[in-house]
């Protein structure tokens, strides 16, 4: 009797492509959840992953700079950020939310760029009904990396945009792009 080694069972390294690094830059013209301001934190989703920022307290301005990673399985999932006002003695309020394609991102990163100058636009995302964009986003080759800056419109509030930046990180043993 022959005996073979374990069946080889899929790892998440089989399905991954890569790491979706989102710099969450900052929040606009935030809505006010509280007496004259808000505590303001945005929580991302992307299929079954969740992430979040650190709370501000007390601005609707609030600069974050603060990167979270994703795991890319699926190009065609897109991207949930909800801004949260953080309470300490009730639930926390909802401030807005917006939601992004990570597709136009994925395509640009396939396409071979190397050699190309820095600071070359690689294509551009025109704001519609379908995005949440307040203004066009370009994607953009910057010293070897391909970036794509985000000014997000919040829906299902009365006023509020955040600013993110996309960045991909190549993992080695990933299937990759």
């Amino acid at each position: 009797m022959t005996t073979t080694g374990p069946a080889r069972t899929s790892s998440l390294m089989d399905d991954l492509l890569g790491l979706l690094r989102i710099r969450i830059r900052r929040g606009v013209n935030l809505a006010v959840r509280d007496i004259n301001s808000s505590d303001p934190y945005i929580v991302v989703k992307m299929g079954k992953q969740k992430l979040k920022t650190r709370v501000i307290s007390k601005d609707v301005n609030p600069e974050w700079n603060e990167d979270l990673t994703l795991s890319v399985t699926d190009p065609s999932l897109t991207v949930l950020l909800t801004v949260y006002d953080h309470d300490m003695f009730s639930k926390d309020d909802k401030m807005g939310d917006a939601e992004f394609e990570i597709k136009p991102y994925i395509e640009a990163l396939r396409m071979q760029l190397d050699g190309l100058p820095s600071g070359t636009i690689v294509t551009t995302v025109q704001p519609s009904r379908r995005n949440c964009l307040a203004e066009e986003s370009k994607v953009t080759w910057i010293d070897g990396k391909l970036v794509q800056d985000l000014v997000l419109r919040l829906r299902h509030v009365e006023c509020g945009k955040v600013e993110a930046q996309l960045q991909w990180i190549d993992l080695p043993g990933s299937k990759g792009l």
